[in-house]
């Protein structure tokens, strides 16, 4: 079959049409109609160049701006993004993740290792908007233009932690070479500096698990000797008034013990790469957070949060600010508010933990990332997507829960998937990565979870790394070690202009959308594995709704066809091909016979 009729489904054009737009009419439809896409306002467009330095002055280490280096402000704002919602909604988009775009600090770091706040995550204002990104208005129309599409806009927000401010006396305030030491609320490397100690460097560790007093009840606040269990703070001349709103400036309201080391008390007392940290267990941080982040519910009539660093702060906490959050939404109308939570681990166990203890709606499926790297990247068994799978009953809500988990394949800051592509595929030519690619967003967009795509994968990017080397431009860049990377699907570069309407990831992804939402069992049908292999390529599971029958998903991430007989309900008699060869009948009762391309799929539909 070729590729102009492999998609069976979407023949009915018009009628597709019609039904994309009843179905983004309701701002509140549930969660597990939407695909979310995700971006660094920065990064995105540029639709105002008088505002790339913030309207400060002075050079690249006052305002932050240097397009030329990947780790500085390019020029990204709120106006670009609103002026490219045609391509996002041409995509089939309908949620946008917009990465954290209160005002931040412009530049941190030591010297010789500066960087810029252009990520959005060192926050100093969390109550305006980064002049680098526009104005609060700017976010106003945007917000009112992606709603207008039938858009959802889900911020990034932060409670763990605000911009490093804060300094130490035992560290900032000496002439110990712990000036900017691992542990000591700075960050160079970790071998550059030994264990920060309190009393100078030949003091007792204070950062080994941060000996002394943990903090639990409101009571120990009073009493608290604070150099009995942290360092004495202070802040530097000239940012004693930084922070918005006022009380995050008082030093008392943070744990002060320096960069969290190993997993336990330092995890969630810890600075989070030098990044203060809020003492979140204190009434007045819970009841500060709480309007913060309320009044942009109410303010601009936001859809939903992602919350960054989740692990990093307390259950106590989110118990009492998720419920919040939930109710002010409520009050204003958003009845279908989408809150999920940032915990960086690939267990499943480990994920759901965080549903229970701390009451998260959902978070982040970093399960489902490992599992689909595993098979489609690195070649392991399909036997690693039967075990993902198979542990969605531990989240709270089991199956269900598992359905409103937001699922991805890269982000900003772990790396693309077309670089571990490459990193497990050395000799891969470009037909073999995008094969790859098309079947790990097959795997995004049909099975159970939210598919979250983040920018620039649609146009065939490949970051050299994770972190700041995976945070292409996608309008024209200037940073050399972007524009040298070799776009897959295309002869264009970082330098150029990428939003190719036509570029073939960027067509397979939005007919794969198209095809998502034109089968309600492929969004809220209930998820059974059919077959895996421990040491093979071939997996399928179907996706069974009452209403709208089953759909059947096989993938093959092995180098050679494949032909097998799969099991499916027993009601299941004729078929239907949406994407690939389907047999026209069952060959016999419960099963029907499948022949998978290598590094493909097929997808047929029970008629």
């Amino acid at each position: 079959m070729t590729m102009t009729t492999m998609f069976g489904a979407l023949a009915g054009a018009a009628v597709l049409a019609s039904s994309f737009a009843l179905a983004q009419s309701d701002l509140n439809r549930p969660v597990e109609d939407d695909v979310i896409y995700f971006m660094l306002p920065d990064r995105f467009e540029n639709g105002d160049p008088s505002n790339d330095r913030g309207g400060m002055e002075g050079d690249r280490l006052t305002h932050g701006f240097d397009p030329t280096h990947k780790g500085f402000y390019h020029g990204g704002d709120l106006k670009g993004l609103t002026e490219r919602l045609d391509y996002l909604e041409e995509l089939g988009v309908t949620a946008i993740w917009l990465g954290p775009i209160y005002k931040n600090k412009p530049v941190q770091g030591g010297p010789g290792f500066e960087t810029a706040g252009y990520h959005g995550y060192w926050i100093t204002d969390f109550l305006d908007v980064d002049p680098h990104l526009g104005t609060r208005d700017d976010l106003k129309r945007f917000v009112d233009a992606a709603h207008g599409r039938g858009m959802k806009v889900i911020l990034d927000i932060i409670t763990n932690h605000t911009a490093d401010v804060i300094a130490y006396r035992e560290c900032h305030d000496s002439e110990s070479p712990l000036f900017i030491g691992e542990n000591c609320g700075g960050y160079r490397s970790e071998a550059d500096y030994p264990m920060t100690t309190r009393g100078g460097p030949d003091g007792v560790p204070i950062n080994q698990d941060f000996l002394g007093m943990d903090i639990r009840t409101e009571e120990n606040f009073a009493a608290l000797e604070r150099t009995d269990w942290a360092y004495t703070p202070y802040i530097p001349a000239g940012e004693e008034e930084v922070k918005n709103p006022a009380w995050l400036n008082d030093p008392a309201y943070y744990h002060n013990r320096g960069n969290f080391d190993n997993p336990g008390e330092s995890y969630v007392n810890g600075d989070f790469f030098g990044l203060d940290d809020l003492m979140t267990e204190h009434p007045k941080v819970v009841e500060g957070m709480i309007e913060i982040f309320g009044s942009w519910i109410e303010d601009f009539g936001i859809d939903g949060f992602r919350i960054d660093t989740a692990r990093h702060v307390k259950p106590a906490f989110w118990r009492e600010f998720l419920p919040a959050m939930e109710a002010k939404a409520k009050s204003v109308g958003k009845d279908e508010f989408y809150i999920l939570g940032e915990v960086f681990d690939p267990d499943p166990a480990a994920l759901a933990r965080h549903t229970w203890d701390d009451k998260f709606p959902t978070v982040l499926d970093f399960a489902f990332q490992d599992a689909v790297r595993d098979v489609v990247a690195n070649g392991e068994g399909t036997d690693r997507l039967a075990y993902l799978f198979r542990a969605d009953t531990l989240y709270r809500g089991g199956h269900a829960g598992a359905r409103k988990l937001p699922t991805f394949l890269g982000n900003h800051d772990m790396g693309r998937f077309s670089q571990f592509i490459r990193e497990a595929n050395p000799d891969a030519g470009e037909e073999e990565m995008i094969a790859r690619l098309k079947l790990a967003h097959t795997l995004l967009l049909t099975a159970r979870g939210v598919p979250t795509l983040y920018s620039g994968s649609e146009q065939g990017f490949v970051s050299d790394e994770g972190d700041q080397g995976a945070r292409e431009d996608m309008f024209p860049s200037r940073t050399a070690v972007y524009n040298d990377n070799d776009i897959l699907g295309t002869d264009a570069t970082t330098a150029e202009d990428n939003f190719d309407t036509d570029h073939p990831l960027f067509v397979f992804i939005r007919d794969m959308i198209s095809l998502r939402r034109n089968n309600t069992a492929l969004r809220h049908g209930t998820q059974v594995t059919r077959y895996f292999e421990e040491e093979g390529g071939l997996f399928a599971f179907s996706r069974i709704h009452p209403e709208d029958g089953e759909v059947i998903v096989v993938i093959n991430s092995g180098e050679e066809d494949r032909v097998k007989n799969v099991s499916v309900e027993p009601q299941s008699v004729e078929w239907e091909a949406l994407f690939g060869n389907c047999a026209v009948q069952s060959t016999a009762q419960a099963t029907v016979r499948v022949e998978v391309p290598a590094l493909s799929s097929v997808i047929c539909k029970s008629q």
